[in-house]
C-alpha cells in the first residue's frame, strides 16, 4: 500500500513542533509524497497559533516546488457538544478541518460524554477527519463514533504517531477501530501526525496494521490525490477546485 498524502503535519507555529513548511516541503521531494495538509492546532491548544494564523494561509501557494500544499487546521473540541476553538468564517476559507481532544484543551470524560462531544463535532459540515479516536484517555463508544462518521461522510484517523510515545496505550484502540472500519466499509485518513520533517509521510506502524487486518487501500484516502481532492470537492470545500485544475494541468 503505497501513501501519497500526509493529512496531519504540524508547524513551528504550532508551538511545539520543530519544523518550517519548507522544511516540510523539502522532505515531502525527498521521499516522494505528493501532498500534505498544514494542521496545526487551534488557538485554545497553549503556544498554539494566534486564529490569524490560522486564518492567513491564503498566502501558501498550492504547490510548493513541485509538492501540493493543502491548507487546514487540527481544531480542538473544547466541549461536550462538540465545539471546537475556530469560528466558521475561518474554517470556511480552509481545504482541510481536522477536530479531535487534547486533555490540555478539554478535560477528559465518560465514555459517554467523549463519545458526544466526538459525534457533535461531526456535524460541522467543515469537519472532515477526528484524529487519534484511539487515545485511551479519552474512552469512546467506537461503534457509535464510527457509524456517525459513516452517517456525516467524515474520516476516521488512524495516527502513526499514537503507535509511539504521543499517546501510549492507544495501539490496541487503533487496531479495533481499524477492523471495525473495515468491517463497516468506512473510509479512514491516515496521519503521521508529524511534530518534525523527519516524521512527515511516516506510516510504519500503521502499515503493519492494516496488512495484518487485510485493509483494502479503497478505504485509505491517503493513497490517491485524486480521490482525497474528490472527497474535500463534494464535501463542498470553497476552494479546492484549485487542485483539480492543477492536477488536470499536471497529468
Amino acid at each position: 500500500m503505497k501513501f501519497e498524502i500526509d493529512t496531519h503535519v504540524h508547524t513551528v507555529a504550532s508551538g511545539h513542533a520543530y519544523s518550517t513548511v519548507h522544511d516540510l516541503v523539502r522532505q515531502a521531494k525527498n521521499i516522494g509524497l505528493k501532498m500534505f495538509a498544514l494542521t496545526d492546532h487551534g488557538p485554545a491548544m497553549p503556544g498554539g497559533p494566534h486564529i490569524y494564523h490560522i486564518g492567513n494561509q491564503k498566502v501558501i501557494p498550492r504547490t510548493i516546488d513541485g509538492v501540493f500544499v493543502l491548507r487546514g487546521v487540527e481544531a480542538n473540541i473544547i466541549d461536550y457538544d462538540g465545539n471546537i476553538d475556530i469560528p466558521d468564517e475561518y474554517l470556511k476559507e480552509l481545504d482541510l478541518v481536522i477536530a479531535s481532544l487534547h486533555d490540555v484543551c478539554i478535560k477528559p470524560g465518560s465514555i459517554e460524554e467523549n463519545t458526544r462531544a466526538i459525534i457533535k463535532a461531526m456535524e460541522n459540515k467543515y469537519v472532515d477527519i477526528i484524529a487519534h479516536p484511539g487515545n485511551p484517555a479519552f474512552p469512546i463508544d467506537e461503534e457509535k463514533v464510527l457509524k456517525a462518521a459513516k452517517e456525516k461522510n467524515v474520516l476516521i484517523e488512524i495516527n502513526n504517531s499514537s503507535f509511539g510515545k504521543s499517546r501510549p496505550g492507544s495501539k490496541e484502540n487503533c487496531i479495533k477501530i481499524a477492523k471495525m472500519a473495515k468491517e463497516m466499509n468506512l473510509m479512514l485518513a491516515v496521519g503521521s501526525d508529524t511534530h518534525i520533517s523527519f516524521q512527515l509521510g511516516k506510516f510504519d506502524y500503521v502499515k503493519e496494521v492494516f496488512d495484518e487486518i487485510g485493509m483494502s487501500e479503497d478505504l485509505i484516502i491517503n493513497t490517491s490525490v485524486n480521490k482525497l481532492i474528490n472527497y474535500l470537492d463534494k464535501k463542498g470545500k470553497k476552494n479546492i477546485k484549485d487542485f483539480k485544475v492543477l492536477i488536470q494541468t499536471e497529468e
